[in-house]
């Protein structure tokens, strides 16, 4: 075989992976036309079919303050949908199609994702329904901030890819070569620098209280936090390089009421090792509201643990 048929034939595989996604999801991914009254007009988005009785993923940031809107599917169709609920500080959101539902797209698991491997994105850039882009997973960890209110977070472990996203992606499907699920494709950074929420344990549990309870229940500590290196008697015993030092407590929080300190290095929390912010986030969820959280520090040279227990984020 010569070196332009195994050119072609690397082309052809590379062709016969990113249609078979193309002829999968397209059917799956909606357009969504959301009216903004603030600026007497409409947004545009998508949106990735969820179940079969109607529920669509999407960005918070696409339905943001509105109650519903309309779904334009592939085949030219159109439902009204309403917003189930919303999620700012994961820019997640669901909503619910009314009339005939799409099948559902199958879920992935983006944790499973390595750097290099092919993506494809669906979704409906400038409102073109079914548009199909393809690259790869540029990068993984990403963190990409979101607010709601005065609250900010930190979208954790967000996908970087240079498959080409353009206004309208937004909500639309960021798919690995089997066309499962794997993000929600969220911001366009620059010019071949897309991002997309992942898909994860973390983001399910998201999904799942914004479909029984249309919002996100989270967890308060009241600290401020940064990354910290861990001595070198701490590395070795524990493993690892780093840990989360308090930078400040806030005044009557939970965090205070504990007695944890500014300056305390946080090593563990619910036995689970703490490297970073994203780590407390993971477990800031409903089921830890006024459960005592073990949470081992580091002070003054010495291993201290603190019992505290979270008390429910209020909105701003």
């Amino acid at each position: 075989m010569d070196d332009s048929t195994e050119s072609d034939s690397a082309l052809d595989a590379y062709s016969q992976v990113v249609t078979s996604v193309a002829a999968e999801l397209t059917p799956r991914v909606a357009s969504l036309k959301v009216p903004r009254h603030e600026y007497r007009g409409e947004g545009l988005g998508s949106a990735v079919s969820y179940t079969p009785d109607g529920f669509l993923l999407t960005n918070a940031h696409v339905v943001g303050r509105a109650d519903g809107g309309t779904a334009q599917f592939s085949d030219g169709t159109t439902a009204p949908f309403r917003v189930v609920g919303s999620d700012p500080l994961s820019d997640l959101a669901v909503v619910r199609a009314d009339g005939p539902t799409l099948n559902p797209a199958v879920l992935g698991e983006a944790d499973e994702l390595v750097v290099g491997q092919l993506v494809v994105a669906v979704g409906s850039p400038l409102g073109l329904t079914g548009s199909v882009t393809a690259g790869v997973v540029s990068a993984l960890g990403r963190s990409l901030p979101t607010s709601a209110g005065a609250r900010a977070s930190l979208v954790e472990d967000v996908i970087q890819t240079d498959a080409a996203l353009n206004p309208g992606n937004s909500g639309g499907a960021l798919a690995d070569a089997k066309a499962r699920i794997v993000g929600i494709n969220t911001a366009v950074a620059g010019v071949g620098l897309g991002l997309a929420v992942p898909i994860n344990a973390t983001t399910r549990k998201i999904i799942a209280a914004l479909m029984r309870d249309g919002h996100v229940r989270r967890a308060y500590l009241g600290i401020v936090n940064v990354p910290a290196p861990l001595p070198a008697k701490l590395q070795s015993r524990f493993g690892r390089a780093s840990g989360l030092r308090v930078y400040e407590v806030v005044p009557g929080s939970p965090a205070a009421r504990a007695g944890l300190r500014a300056g305390d290095l946080l090593i563990t929390a619910g036995s689970k090792p703490v490297t970073r912010a994203q780590d407390l986030q993971k477990l800031m969820f409903s089921d830890a509201i006024g459960r005592p959280l073990a949470i081992t520090v580091m002070r003054n040279g010495a291993l201290v643990d603190v019992i505290v227990e979270p008390s429910e984020l209020v909105a701003a």
